[in-house]
């Protein structure tokens, strides 16, 4: 039998094998493969109805609802692609991811559509906003409106189908176009060596504006597995999911953890079915680590990835985690999963470096995205002609091929799982009249791994009010990238060429530290 190449076959598949088992749950609502199938086929006539042509974009704001899902599997149909609006963008954020997706239909949750209301004249592609769930719900309608379609389009490996976006080191989102090869090659590179298969039970429970939700979905579908999502990660809802649903797969993110080992009665549960918990997207602070694998014996699985690879790229498995003769590759990102390629290399000239040394860690696979959306010299600059992706991030790996992770390339700050760039954050304080130079930087958290800092100039003359300045950020950006505190200096430490030392600004903060993010 030939291997489907691309997720409209994927769905196909497993509609003819198992018809009637359960594909996807919600909470109280089922659906079975073949009403998955039917209604990605419904949406599908529905893009096309609509007069959506290959390489159109549609977007989602929302939180999680399998309509996005259903959205995705419908574009790789048609050859469109779903443009995920991460909902925690502040108004002008979020503006400007659909803009620039150039989305020609904008699918909007209940908790979303007087926000987008406000915003709707600003969106000059958008040719109609589509409410879904709710009492006001329009999906239903627009799906039932249209007889299933079969025909499907001829998609190529690298057509992208699913779009996400990551922040920007100028200060803005780029849209990571994510391809049916890229997706299909992390489906079968993840889930190497671990036992997930029709009968696994996956907890989608993070955003699918994320490669930690729609990914983890994907590959779900790919093993044939039962995706139960939740709309949001409240700790005590998933540690009840883990018990109640006998969950066998779950993805989540340190802060996470940190909360579900705090709610009453933790670890009084049952959760026996659980065969792989995986983690990451943020450093996970040693005393959580330690009550998580407390709590879950013998299943975690710390992994390292990035948007532009489809999601993991390197595992540290179960075993690592329990051995104490090598504690000390806790703080590790793990090795490179099957399928893919991990050197670290000098940021400056690409060259190799030694074994130990520290450099930029590059990654090679079939994972990688297409390019970022209409950006050819971003896409140039961080792809090489021979396949391998700079990931910005900075580290070193030891001799036996354990990839540390130990600071970032580009400044990068990872808080509770979110990308945050501090251009984007000092684009914005640098507007404030008070402020004459401004750098920011991420500072440790116990929550959240690490948050970020602004340190601040004032100009000759002004007064920097802390507590104003943050409320002119939290105006103008999403809260998760909003400073948690401000310092006031008399300037910032810069180099021969004018450059701010930011390793100089995070030194005090993160000194002492097994995990370092400096």
């Amino acid at each position: 039998m030939t291997e489907p190449t691309d997720f409209t076959a994927i769905l196909a598949d497993w509609e003819a094998r198992q018809p009637n088992a359960v594909a996807m749950r919600f909470g109280a609502a089922r659906w079975t493969w073949a009403e998955l199938a039917q209604r990605v086929r419904r949406n599908a006539a529905a893009q096309r109805a609509a007069g959506l042509a290959p390489g159109d974009r549609i977007a989602v704001l929302d939180l999680n609802h399998p309509s996005c899902l259903e959205l995705t599997l419908a574009c790789a149909q048609v050859g469109t692609a779903n443009a995920v609006v991460n909902f925690r963008l502040a108004p002008p954020e979020i503006v400007y991811v659909i803009n620039d997706a150039r989305a020609r239909l904008l699918f909007v949750g209940p908790e979303f559509a007087g926000a987008v209301e406000k915003i709707r004249e600003q969106l000059p592609t958008v040719e109609r906003v589509i409410r879904v769930g709710g009492a006001d719900d329009e999906y239903e309608a627009w799906l039932a409106a249209q007889p299933p379609d079969s025909k499907v389009h001829q998609a190529a490996p690298d057509d992208c189908f699913v779009q996400l976006y990551t922040s920007g080191t100028t200060g803005f989102p780029k849209g990571a176009m994510l391809t049916h090869r890229g997706m299909l090659a992390h489906s079968r590179n993840f889930a190497f060596g671990q036992d997930i298969g029709p009968d696994a039970r996956v907890q989608v429970a993070m955003p699918l504006f994320h490669v930690g939700g729609t990914s983890y979905s994907l590959l779900a579908i790919s093993a044939g597995a039962q995706i139960l999502m939740m709309r949001m990660p409240d700790p005590a809802a998933v540690l009840q999911m883990l018990e109640a649903e006998k969950i066998t797969h779950t993805f989540l993110v340190p802060a996470l953890l940190a909360a579900m080992n705090q709610v009453p009665g933790a670890a009084d549960r049952d959760y026996s079915a659980l065969k792989a918990l995986a983690y990451g997207a943020s450093p996970m602070p040693l005393p959580v680590m330690r009550a998580s694998l407390k709590l879950f014996p013998g299943v975690m699985e710390q992994v390292y990835g990035m948007t532009e690879q489809s999601g993991v790229v390197s595992a540290l498995g179960p075993a690592d985690h329990a051995d104490p003769a090598v504690a000390h590759r806790l703080v590790s990102a793990g090795k490179a999963i099957h399928g893919v390629e991990i050197e670290i290399r000098e940021p400056g000239t690409g060259e190799p470096v030694p074994t130990g040394q520290p450099g930029e860690i590059w990654v090679r696979s079939e994972q990688v995205m297409g390019g970022y959306w209409g950006r050819p010299e971003a896409t140039a600059a961080a792809i090489t002609p021979d396949g391998w992706l700079r990931s910005g991030d900075g580290g070193h790996m030891d001799a036996d091929g354990y990839v540390y992770v130990t600071d970032r390339i580009k400044d990068m700050i990872i808080s509770g799982g979110e990308n945050i760039y501090p251009a984007e954050i000092e684009r914005v304080l640098a507007e404030h009249p008070s402020i004459m130079d401004v750098a920011v930087i991420g500072v440790p958290d116990e929550r959240w791994g690490e948050v970020p800092k602004a340190v601040v100039v004032a100009k000759p003359g002004a007064t920097v009010d802390p507590a104003q300045l943050l409320a002119f950020c939290r105006e103008q950006l999403a809260s998760f990238k909003c400073p948690r505190s401000v310092d006031v200096v008399a300037e910032l430490p810069r180099n021969p060429t004018g450059k701010v030392l930011k390793r100089s600004l995070r030194q005090p903060y993160w000194e002492g530290r097994e995990r370092q993010v400096v």
